[in-house]
């Protein structure tokens, strides 16, 4: 059996993401090392801060290369900041690239409510996902963030929220899947996603 590389580049939690795992099952590996990638069953990418830290972080260690290069070949999981350098880029402090999954940009979510939008928000399906497996639409997840993503092709989209407006809170391309919201800290709900995740490459 194999085991779900959580990429470890300074930025995330990656202890809460590592233990959720361990529940479930799942032998996990906190890792920066490109080799612990190649040999992973599935990667996980998280983060928390700003867009921009994290991008210089990730590409500092090269390991933006190695996250685009193992798409090709296994699942891999963006969550939270994770999910936003999925896109093609982000305005958060200063313009930057991403990593060019997901076509559009990570901007200031537009609300009239207060941010940072943190609390629990209703889910609704938009796209059917494996992340989703036997999920019903309109269940609750925890979010925490400012930003989010701007998606250019709705079919791309596989979830999104309401906060004073519509909001990307989850994505998917091929095998990078990427949710706003933090599935570790979502009940047995966000338990059930990571299992989905887990099994998808075993």
């Amino acid at each position: 059996m194999g085991y779900c590389a959580i990429v470890d580049y300074g930025v995330g939690n990656l202890m809460s993401v590592s233990n959720a795992m361990h529940f479930l099952g799942f032998e996990t590996k906190i890792t920066g090392d490109a080799s612990d990638f190649e040999r992973a069953d599935s990667i996980i990418l998280p983060g928390v801060g700003a867009f921009p830290d994290a991008a210089d972080k990730l590409r500092g260690m090269g390991l933006d290369r190695v996250v685009i290069e193992q798409s090709e070949k296994k699942p891999i999981l963006g969550i939270c900041l994770g999910m936003q350098l999925l896109f093609e880029g982000g305005d958060e402090v200063r313009p930057c690239d991403g990593l060019g999954f997901i076509q559009g940009r990570v901007e200031r979510i537009q609300t009239q409510l207060k941010l940072p939008h943190i609390g629990w928000n209703e889910l609704r399906f938009l796209n059917d996902s494996p992340l989703f497996r036997g999920i019903d639409d309109g269940v609750y997840v925890y979010f925490v963030h400012s930003f989010c993503g701007m998606a250019a092709r709705e079919e791309q989209v596989i979830a999104r929220t309401d906060y004073g407006g519509s909001v990307v809170a989850a994505v998917q391309s091929g095998n990078v899947y990427g949710t706003q919201f933090h599935p570790e800290k979502s009940g047995d709900v966000g338990m059930m996603m990571l299992k989905n995740f887990g099994e998808l490459n075993r």
